[in-house]
């Protein structure tokens, strides 16, 4: 009589997993058919429509501010027109703006710049992704798309090696002149500076966020910038936190490590009192000895040839 229930039980397991076997297909083509039926629809839940205006802020900037007021063209992308068309010129054949697609076409390469400079260009309420599409009358999504695309093609290698590139003697002579031209003839050797500019961040980084806090209360990255007196910049050092001092950060600056094959005999780099003095830097006198009267004298003249950063 066991035998009898342990071989019902048997049959019955058997059936059960047979059972099993069978529907196992079914759900998985269920749960695929449900996924793909989601990826054909953007929205999970209904939305409300946000009216846009016939014609976006943007193309009355790249129309009319362009090509009749550069001042205001420039309030808006904080670039002159002369620049945003050379920015145009030397990123429109990136791959990045090709389109395979027949159905559907990219946005002009004028707009999608005009779109990151706009964000780049202000904070607060006005940098909001929401703020950038009701200037530019896209949607959100277009927006982040927008600068994802002009960042990929501003940070190839070959654009920045072209943009960011140590002057000829041309350019370098121009330079000193400038200084001379605004100080004396003994300091025209010292034809570039040296700062450090905030990136401020949305928010604290979840990892080691502390460090991201700088002096001015905000959460932020720590950019080293060298430049001549025309503001072109000539190098530039990135990936220290906002708290990294600027003698820490300065050293990984590609000018800092090799200035002895970038500078000549006699030349310098002018900085402020937080960068260490060396032959080959210029900082201006720290207390107490600032309070000497020529130091102040020396002090008032380098700070009138660092205003240019």
């Amino acid at each position: 009589m066991a035998d009898d229930e342990r071989g019902l039980d048997d049959s019955s397991d058997a059936e059960m997993d047979l059972d099993d076997i069978e529907q196992q297909p079914t759900a998985r083509r269920w749960v695929k058919e449900e996924i793909q039926e989601m990826y054909t629809h953007r929205y999970e839940a209904p939305r409300d429509r946000l009216p846009r205006p016939s014609q976006s802020y943007l193309h009355h900037v790249l129309i009319t501010l362009k090509n009749g007021h550069a001042d205001y063209f420039r309030q808006e992308l904080r670039v002159t027109p002369y620049t945003f068309d050379k920015l145009v010129a030397a990123i429109e054949n990136d791959p990045v703006f090709e389109n395979s697609s027949e159905a559907a076409h990219q946005a002009p390469v004028e707009e999608q710049l005009a779109v990151l400079l706009y964000r780049f260009g202000h904070d607060g309420n006005a940098a909001s992704v929401q703020g950038v599409c009701n200037w530019a009358g896209i949607g959100k999504g277009t927006v982040l798309l927008y600068t994802k695309r002009v960042l990929t093609a501003l940070l190839r290698p070959e654009f920045t090696q072209d943009a960011v590139r140590m002057p000829n003697e041309d350019e370098k002579e121009e330079a000193k002149k400038w200084v001379e031209r605004h100080s004396c003839k003994a300091w025209r050797n010292g034809w570039c500076f040296v700062d450090r500019t905030l990136i401020p961040l949305y928010t604290r980084p979840y990892w080691y966020g502390e460090s991201y806090f700088d002096r001015k209360c905000r959460y932020s990255l720590n950019i080293q910038i060298v430049n001549l007196p025309n503001l072109r910049i000539i190098d530039f050092g990135y990936g220290h936190t906002g708290s990294t001092h600027n003698a820490t950060a300065w050293e990984g600056t590609r000018i800092a490590t090799n200035h002895e094959d970038l500078l000549e005999e006699g030349e310098w780099i002018w900085a402020d009192s937080a960068y260490p003095l060396q032959s080959w830097v210029i900082s201006p006198y720290k207390k107490p000895d600032c309070f000497d009267k020529n130091n102040t004298i020396f002090n008032e003249c380098v700070s009138n040839l660092r205003i240019r950063l």
